[in-house]
């Protein structure tokens, strides 16, 4: 009787991914800027408000070890690319042209495609374009993040581009209403085609200032002139956050496209370092740009009613390499080959996949800053240079581990973890260019 009830429940799943391929699902890739693994309620996150995203996870599957980039522009080549920081990153807020984006894969499988939010990946005017997205609202293109009095313009009356037109919006509007409007507006145009939606969303990244629902809002602000601005409005940016993701979502649902749609929320890198917050009863101090922990991990929290089963938790290890060859294949598209990246698409449908046993990452961000490699397990953690960590005891490297004098455990890990720190070597600089 058991088997005859597995084998039933695996053809209803089976149908079901079937159904889901018969008609072609829309794709929405959101992602934070500057939020960590810590900031949501779901995760054990108590010092923020986030009802959307803690709903989400109950509604489908989040995962406890994601991790990113330590800073936004090597974790975004990576996520659009779904190669290693290795072989085609070339400096701070450049994406080389010649790359293959998974905008560009969706374009040519037929499908509706739009980018709004942060760009950061390229001045020109047809940059958003030329990587596969049709249409395009998007901040840090071809400004720059401030005004020439020194107004920050991501905010309060934003700078933006749309479409590649520079517009400067002066009627009280909030970068992050405009941005999820025009995705709203996107997604209602393309309600009857399958759609592709990458949303790197422009918060929760400093300056840390009022939104439209905090106290001391004011609608003819030009922007903040302090980089940081003021910690304090970090909780009302995260509630905000969530506030933009319950948009995208209840247009979904309004329209009837959320059974059929793949949602993936994740952050670009860790908290930013002013702000300190509460998870599982632990205090956790931001490290946006370090490599330690708090520096890359992050939330993902995936929904896809028709195909992820409510209220799961998975514990595999994520990569930001690994987003490209998962969304593609949920789309039933062939994924490119030469990818870094493992699509963890079985793991979406409860499936265990083919999870990868270590993140081999290589930092960089400007040519100025020293380059650090390492190679991590969910607890071990091998640097280049020889140190070695355990990461579950001692999450802000305090403690370098000798080699010979390591445990079982340790000591199997050390070993994998530096074989693959040595072929990784192999690689670097094996662009694709």
């Amino acid at each position: 009787m058991k088997t005859t009830i597995l084998l039933a429940a695996l053809l209803v799943s089976h149908f079901a991914f079937v159904q889901t391929f018969a008609s072609p699902p829309n794709v929405v890739l959101i992602m934070a800027d500057d939020f960590g693994y810590e900031c949501v309620g779901a995760n054990g996150g108590t010092s923020y408000q986030t009802p959307v995203l803690d709903q989400m996870a109950r509604d489908g599957i989040r995962f406890d070890h994601c991790h990113a980039q330590p800073l936004c522009t090597p974790t975004r080549v990576q996520l659009m690319t779904g190669i290693s920081n290795a072989r085609n990153y070339k400096d701070f807020g450049v994406l080389p042209r010649s790359e293959m984006t998974f905008g560009k894969v969706f374009q040519e499988a037929g499908y509706a495609t739009c980018v709004a939010g942060k760009w950061q990946l390229g001045r020109q005017r047809n940059s958003p374009q030329h990587f596969g997205f049709d249409e395009s609202c998007v901040w840090q293109q071809s400004r720059g993040r401030t005004d020439k009095q020194g107004h920050d313009t991501r905010f309060a009356n934003p700078l933006l581009d749309v479409n590649g037109v520079p517009r400067a919006f002066t009627g009280g509007q909030y970068g992050p209403d405009v941005v999820s409007d025009f995705i709203c507006d996107f997604i209602g145009r393309n309600q009857d085609r399958p759609f592709l939606v990458y949303y790197p969303m422009i918060l929760t990244h400093c300056p840390f200032s009022p939104t439209p629902d905090s106290a001391d809002w004011e609608a003819s602000s030009r922007g903040s002139k302090t980089y940081k601005g003021d910690p304090q409005y970090f909780g009302d940016m995260v509630a905000y956050t969530d506030k933009m993701v319950g948009k995208i979502n209840t247009k979904l649902e309004s329209l009837g496209l959320a059974e059929n749609t793949l949602v993936l929320f994740l952050g670009d890198n860790g908290t930013d370092e002013p702000i300190v917050s509460v998870c599982n009863e632990q205090r956790v101090a931001g490290a946006k740009g370090e490599t330690i922990d708090t520096g890359t991990h992050v939330p993902l929290i995936g929904t896809w009613p028709s195909v992820i089963a409510a209220g799961q938790v998975c514990d595999d290890l994520i990569d930001t390499t690994d987003f490209f060859p998962t969304i593609v294949a949920a789309a039933g598209v062939d994924v490119p080959e030469g990818l870094d990246g493992r699509s963890f698409l079985p793991q979406l449908r409860g499936e265990p996949g083919n999870p990868r046993p270590w993140i081999h990452a290589w930092y960089k961000p400007r040519k100025k800053s020293d380059l650090a490699v390492w190679v991590r397990t969910k607890r071990f953690k091998l640097y280049r240079d020889g140190e070695f960590f355990d990461t579950r005891r001692d999450p802000l490297e305090k403690h370098r581990l000798d080699p010979k004098q390591l445990n079982n455990d340790a000591a199997g890990a050390y070993e994998v973890l530096s074989a693959e720190l040595n072929a990784g070597t192999e690689k670097e600089g094996s662009s694709r260019n």
